[in-house]
């Protein structure tokens, strides 16, 4: 291998696997900052041993145990007895994992990571970004972007709430069943985004990353077991679940992004469809509905429809309706729209999508870009909806859904030409 593929292929796989040592290690040190440092370490050692020795069996399982031990040389050289003991100590008594299994579960380190950047003590705009540069591994520009926010300004910010953690002197731990239910929604949000992110990749090549949608998925699973009577924690499995069942049919041959409609349903993971439906059926039997519920439902509708045509419409317009009453945002609104445009026609649909496009936080949400397109290709209307395909084709970053706009492009540009 060329060292330049050496190098992209190591930076790959920290990018995916060094969260889980950060985590680890903050815990330890009570200090982000520590923490990556000592990854950065282990970073350097892997550039000058994996070309000649290979990747590691288990990358994650190397990277925390060299991390460690690269720790631990700092400490014996640098700290004072009062501090350097005691460090060394909580260092020494890390469970590591075991470098020869592929299949190890991820550290509950990474929940607590996220309920300590969901704490009170910390502005409520840093407490997502933090948790999705340190728990999920996104690089701070990635978060930039999808926050819409410039990169200084977030890169601040993340400064300034690591600063806190340590002046607050805020434990980096999974919180008291007592203490959770003032966090739930944050990391219930979180742990969403993680999963968002690898569903749906905002800067990447490929459409989907796996690993952090397993990780959203064990994080929901762990905070089960820790909260085993809210119904919200099992609705988010059964909507990431949902979601999931579907990957393998969401890219075609091409790399290009398939839609929902265009999708092959034999593709989609009955297993994983299966689990969604218990989950949500268990979360109903407590009889108080969340906003986690009601999008599972929803995508338990589409999930059980035979063909696109099938989709039920007005069942997902109504559970809609109850989402907006509890959750009424523009985004909730946006969905809500696309619905009734299915279920009562293009021009109900579009009346409400054009008024919702009148909010500023929509006009460069580049999905509401790609909805009013969308209803104006299906309304007949194929020049008007060239125009707002190209705008949201220069909102959008992944590659695969730029290759469908494209697509989607051309479609529209021989419809008109040929009326």
């Amino acid at each position: 291998m060329a060292p330049n593929e050496d190098r992209e292929q190591i930076d790959r796989l920290f990018r995916r696997e060094s969260a889980r040592a950060v985590a680890t290690l903050a815990r330890v040190f009570r200090d982000f900052q520590r923490a990556e440092d000592a990854v950065q370490e282990a970073y350097i050692a892997a550039l000058e041993t994996w070309p000649a020795e290979g990747i590691p069996r288990n990358p994650a399982a190397w990277i925390v145990r060299s991390a460690r031990n690269r720790a631990i040389d700092t400490l014996r050289r640098d700290k004072t007895a009062a501090v350097k003991y005691e460090l060394l100590a909580r260092l020494e008594n890390i469970t590591l994992p075991d470098p020869l299994l592929d299949d190890e579960p991820i550290a509950d380190d990474r929940l607590a990571m996220i309920f300590t950047c969901c704490h009170p003590a910390l502005a409520p705009e840093t407490r997502v970004a933090l948790t999705l540069r340190y728990a999920a591994g996104l690089r701070t520009e990635e978060i930039a972007s999808g926050f819409l926010v410039p990169l200084p300004t977030l890169a601040q910010r993340l400064v300034r709430a690591k600063r806190k953690i340590v002046e607050a002197a805020i434990p980096f731990a999974v919180p008291e069943p007592s203490e959770m239910p003032e966090r739930l929604n944050d990391v219930l949000s979180v742990i969403y985004l993680i999963f968002n992110e690898g569903y749906h990749a905002s800067h990447s090549s490929d459409l989907i990353r796996v690993d952090l949608c397993a990780d959203a998925l064990h994080l929901a699973n762990v905070l089960e077991r820790l909260l085993p009577a809210e119904p919200e924690v099992l609705g988010l499995q059964a909507l990431m679940l949902f979601h999931h069942a579907r990957h393998a049919a969401r890219v075609d041959d091409t790399g290009a992004a398939v839609p929902l409609e265009e999708q092959d349903r034999e593709q989609w993971n009955i297993v994983s469809a299966a689990r969604a439906r218990a989950l949500l059926a268990q979360a109903a039997r407590h009889r108080l509905i969340g906003p986690y519920q009601l999008q599972a439902a929803i995508a338990g509708v589409h999930t059980s429809a035979p063909s696109w045509d099938a989709t039920d419409w007005q069942q997902i317009l109504a559970l809609y309706d109850g989402l907006y009453t509890i959750e009424p945002s523009p985004v909730v609104a946006l969905n809500r729209a696309v619905a009734v445009a299915y279920a009562r026609g293009f021009d109900q649909g579009l009346a409400l999508v054009d008024e919702l496009l009148r909010d500023d936080m929509l006009t460069e949400y580049a999905p509401a870009l790609v909805a009013h397109a969308e209803l104006l290709r299906r309304a007949g209307q194929a020049q008007s909806a060239i125009t707002w395909y190209e705008r949201a084709l220069s909102l959008t970053h992944a590659e695969p859904e730029r290759r469908l706009l494209e697509r989607r492009l051309t479609e529209c540009s021989q419809t008109s030409a040929n009326p």
